[in-house]
């Protein structure tokens, strides 16, 4: 038993450092000129065969029921609210800011989640989640300080707005997706979720330059693939797989170095600084961000956002 748990443990830290990692490539491909409609295209491109093999095996693995008509309108509805739209609002939003305040905005997803439950379904907000809300946002303001005083651009406040976008279409794909997963199983409705984001971007590139996406310089594909791989799809089924075994709020302990090592990745390869005033942010963002998770049904298995 402990033995699994090490495993899962494992799965869910190597998962989120790797998710962690999609910013740190996302910049520096920035700094080989390409656009972030064609990142995003080259990037679904490359993970869609592996998401169209692993949707296919793992439904039948699974012995899951062959989908309705509504459920198949609900998963492309999600599959565009929370991988097209969240990873196209990301994109064009580190054109202007850091990696390390890209990763911590992105974070705040959970809070987010609850604003969008207690509207929809007009639950009220408890005291705990307002206090988490309060930590979380401040933390970001913090962070967000930081950013404006060292880079100096009138644009970070549109990249800031464009990765809240980001976080907050994931929300809502988290919020819908609820439903979903236990009757089509996490990893067919991951894979079939992100292979219909993949086909939306494809026909976003399409539209915006006739899919003239293979002449950039060889460094824009090798970090394509690498993101496809290394930031997408193993991450994906690592968080899930990780999640199986020590349950989503262990996971959720454990994914919160997500922030915490894109700002050491960004250091390195980037060469982003590291202040004192960043990770006072950070550690109120993570605190907020675990007081909302940590009250959460553990049967609601979510991976942290992509």
């Amino acid at each position: 038993m402990k033995h699994k748990s090490l495993i899962g443990a494992l799965l869910v830290f190597t998962g989120a450092v790797c998710f962690s990692s999609k910013a740190i490539i996302v910049k520096l491909a920035y700094q080989h000129t390409v656009d972030p409609v064609s990142l995003l295209a080259l990037r679904m491109i490359f993970s869609l065969p592996f998401f169209l093999l692993i949707g296919f095996f793992s439904g039948r693995k699974e012995n899951q029921v062959s989908l309705k008509r509504k459920e198949w309108i609900n998963l492309l509805l999600l599959g565009i609210v929370g991988y097209y739209l969240a990873s196209l609002f990301d994109f064009q939003g580190l054109q202007y800011i850091t990696a390390s305040l890209e990763r911590l905005i992105l974070f705040v997803y959970p809070t987010m989640v609850v604003v969008i439950t207690a509207v929809v379904r007009r639950k009220p907000i408890g005291k705990t989640q307002l206090a988490a809300l309060g930590l979380t946002y401040v933390g970001v303001f913090i962070a967000f300080a930081f950013d404006v005083n060292l880079q100096g651009q009138a644009n970070i406040a549109i990249g800031a707005l464009l990765i809240f976008a980001s976080a907050f279409t994931y929300a809502l794909y988290l919020f819908g997706s609820g439903s979903m997963i236990p009757k089509i199983g996490t990893f067919r409705f991951t894979s079939y979720a992100m292979s219909i984001s993949a086909v939306v971007v494809i026909i976003h590139t399409w539209f915006v330059n006739g899919l003239a996406i293979w002449n950039f310089s060889y460094e824009v594909y090798t970090l394509s693939l690498l993101m496809a791989l290394l930031a997408t799809v193993i991450p994906s089924f690592m968080i899930s797989g990780g999640i199986k075994m020590i349950g989503s709020d262990n996971a959720s302990i454990i994914a919160s170095v997500g922030p915490v090592s894109t700002i050491v990745l960004a250091y390195f390869f980037l060469n982003e600084v590291i202040s004192a005033s960043q990770l006072f942010g950070t550690a109120f963002v993570l605190a907020g961000v675990l007081m909302i998770t940590l009250k959460k049904s553990p049967e609601k298995k979510k991976a942290p956002v992509a």
